[in-house]
């Protein structure tokens, strides 16, 4: 039975519209700047909508209040001025001043709207953005109610998450600052299972992980504002995209007051959290660990100053609340590195029986490296004590490109159930694929992690025919196919003969 298609490369109708009309517009301009261009013109469309449906609310009501600020804010909504409004934008699509109406509409929004102020793109009136084009994807935009698939919010949700994964994948390298594919994130989520409490990535870059965690208390009839998200992010671009990520999602987040360094201006400093995700820059060499040698986030050990996988790790335990769960992506170097004080960090973190987890993933599931990635799962209170689940998925996943993999919806299933049944006591286990090893084994491992030592190797399945009998076999069938060539080989030259070409 063919897997089903994750939604990273589905054709999902509306968002490849999208994506289609503004590769167009792109014409000359690099991906990375591109990008902002394209995502903020979906917010400014949402927020549009959201405003506007408020707006037709209060004009029927009769009372004059439709265009009190308040009205809209006491529920959340972003306050649209008259002049930013949509209608404005659509009715300049087609003039050579739409760039310099959609800047316009962007700073009358941030000046109405203190959440936004210093966040939104204002470089629609550049002179390389073919107006022609940004007016056709303006008109497009505006046809967005007749989509097929209902409130303009999910649709416009779903577009800005589609578009942040094309360019991820038009930008390759440098996609790893902005953009954990969504199977990847889902994994993570549907194991770490955020239902309710306060959920933390303290390197979050445009949301990911907040939108997925939103997405499974959906799926689990859950209320999601029992969900009180955190993060922070370093790069102030994209700082700026996750916050409009999450505002389009309508999930009210605290991601800080500016863009910092988790390092070195922690800013959510003396909070803890039910759960944390995160996927942080793998080996990241320069982070500044010789100025940091003190810091009360290392009581496992103080990580090397040229590579920080373990001070991320010891961060995010930090901030773990006595019952909290973690889930990260680091590079599988960390499994079983031994440089400077890596496997002392690691060693430490199993005898304080923290590391519920180990899954190592397949290779090629990110845009920006072909190396293959672990999951550390991470728990203050484990079900199972004194016992690690190690899962090996490295056969798992499917090509969807020649240089992309995906981790289907059933990948996920398996290897989120195996965490479930370890929790409740009931895993079995399967050869080649999971096992439970108890601190004693893994400390016969020399407390190295790589989940291919513990799970061992698939059974194959067992041949009884007898050896001569196979060759006999074998043979037959190989003589068969050489009498078949020949054939085929004489009837071609005949053909060629017939045509005056014989060889």
């Amino acid at each position: 039975m063919a897997k089903k298609k994750t939604d990273n490369t589905a054709e999902i109708g509306f968002e490849e519209q999208i994506w289609k009309a503004a590769d167009k517009l792109r014409g000359n301009i690099d991906a990375s700047e591109y990008k902002n261009v394209v995502l903020g013109l979906i917010f400014l469309k949402y927020i549009s909508d959201k405003f506007e449906q408020k707006h037709e609310e209060l004009v029927a009501e009769g009372e004059g209040f439709e265009e009190d600020r308040d009205e809209y804010t006491a529920e959340g909504i972003f306050f649209v001025p008259k002049d930013a409004r949509w209608e404005t934008v659509a009715a300049a699509a087609h003039t050579p001043e739409i760039g310099k109406v959609i800047d316009e509409a962007m700073r009358q929004i941030e000046t109405e709207n203190d959440r936004l102020k210093n966040i939104l793109p204002k470089n629609f009136a550049r002179q390389e953005l073919d107006k022609r084009r940004l007016g056709e994807v303006v008109d497009l935009f505006t046809n967005v109610q007749m989509a097929e698939k209902g409130d303009t919010r999910d649709i416009l949700g779903r577009t800005y998450e589609y578009c942040l994964a094309k360019f991820a994948e038009a930008e390759g390298k440098n996609a790893g600052e902005f953009y954990t594919p969504a199977c990847i994130v889902r994994t993570l989520v549907e194991i770490i299972e955020p239902y309710h409490g306060r959920v933390y990535d303290p390197c979050c870059g445009s949301g990911g992980m907040f939108v997925q965690s939103a997405e499974f208390v959906r799926r689990h009839s859950g209320n999601i504002n029992d969900l009180s998200i955190f993060g922070q992010e370093s790069n102030p671009t994209t700082w700026k995209m996750a916050t409009m990520n999450l505002a389009i999602r309508g999930i009210d987040a605290d991601l800080g007051p500016y863009n910092a360094d988790t390092f070195f201006n922690d800013v959510h400093k003396n909070e803890r959290f039910d759960f944390i995700l995160a996927n942080p820059p793998f080996n990241l060499k320069d982070w500044g660990g010789d100025k940091l040698k003190d810091d009360p986030r290392w009581d496992y050990g103080i990580p090397p100053e040229g590579n920080a996988n373990f001070a991320w790790v010891q961060h995010m335990v930090h901030h773990l609340n006595a019952t909290g769960r973690m889930g990260m992506v680091l590079a599988n170097g960390s499994l079983s590195s031994q440089t400077g004080t890596e496997g002392d960090i690691r060693r430490a973190l199993v005898e304080a029986d923290l590391v519920e987890g180990i899954v190592a993933m397949p290779d090629k599931l990110f845009y920006s490296t072909g190396i293959p990635v672990s999951l550390w799962i991470i728990s203050k209170a484990k079900k199972q004590a004194d016992k690690t689940l190690f899962i090996d998925a490295r056969e798992m996943g499917t090509m969807v490109s020649r240089k992309l993999r995906e981790f289907t919806d059933e990948d996920v299933a398996k290897v989120s159930k195996a965490f479930d049944a370890f929790r409740d006591g009931e895993l079995e286990e399967e050869k080649g694929f999971s096992k439970a090893a108890t601190i004693d084994e893994i400390t016969k491992q020399d407390f190295i992690l790589t989940p291919g030592r513990y799970v061992g190797i698939a059974d194959t399945e067992e041949d009884d025919e007898p050896f001569d009998e196979k060759m006999a076999r074998l043979t037959g069938e190989l003589s068969k196919c050489f009498e078949e060539s020949n054939r085929l080989q004489e009837q071609i030259k005949k053909n060629l003969e017939a045509i005056g070409y014989g060889i």
